[in-house]
């Protein structure tokens, strides 16, 4: 099993322990911070693979946080948000601004450990394709410049068992959940980030979308 260096970010002191326990039975190396000062520092010190960032915290929140790294060109790992208390249009503020997945608090150990294995498979491909930015991430269309894929096929020579980023050697309900987020990161882009577009194009309520 492949050991990954997770950085765990929450205010809350069960959540992290919570969290480590449960990543380190995988294998994982585990980093924790208490607030966005914390993680800057982890992020600086360690080669970080994957991030689990809370998105309300009393210094920082994680949303501006994750706004930061982007502007800095420090966005260089998946970032995979959490809230107990998010709105949709959090989430959607959080994905225009790099994040790769939103979890729910309370977060189910199932769902955790599908969203950390895609996490760092995505990671993966970022560093074959030498991304800044997740895949996903893309700027608004523009009269001047309309948004293309965020997702561009990876090089058969990059990684030959994945398409678009999604891992093809996987049960076929996580390749799907894969593929669903990359579609939705993609039409989000294209749509200006109105979820609204988004639901009509998809052909789902908009209240479905999350």
């Amino acid at each position: 099993r492949t050991m990954a260096t997770i950085l765990v970010v929450d205010d809350e002191v069960g959540i992290r322990e919570l969290l480590s326990e449960i990543l380190a039975d995988e294998g994982h190396s585990v980093i924790t911070a208490e607030n966005a000062a914390r993680a800057r520092d982890a992020r600086a010190r360690e080669s970080i693979d994957l991030v689990l960032l809370d998105i309300w915290m009393p210094d920082t929140d994680g949303v501006t946080l994750l706004k930061e790294w982007a502007s800095l060109g420090q966005l260089t790992m998946p970032v995979i948000m959490m809230s107990g208390h998010a709105t949709i249009d959090t989430a959607v503020e959080a994905t225009r601004f790099g994040a790769l997945e939103f979890l729910e608090k309370p977060i189910a150990m199932a769902r955790l450990l599908s969203a950390v294995r895609s996490g760092l498979e995505r990671g993966r491909v970022m560093r074959t394709l030498r991304s800044p930015l997740p895949a996903g991430f893309a700027p608004a269309a523009t009269e001047e410049a309309p948004a293309v894929a965020a997702v561009e096929p990876t090089p058969a020579s990059a990684a030959a068992d994945t398409h678009n980023g999604v891992a093809l050697d996987q049960p076929l309900r996580e390749a799907r959940d894969q593929f669903e987020r990359v579609y939705f990161a993609f039409h989000l882009a294209r749509e200006g980030y109105s979820m609204t577009r988004v639901a009509e194009r998809a052909g789902l309520e908009r209240t479905h979308l999350y």
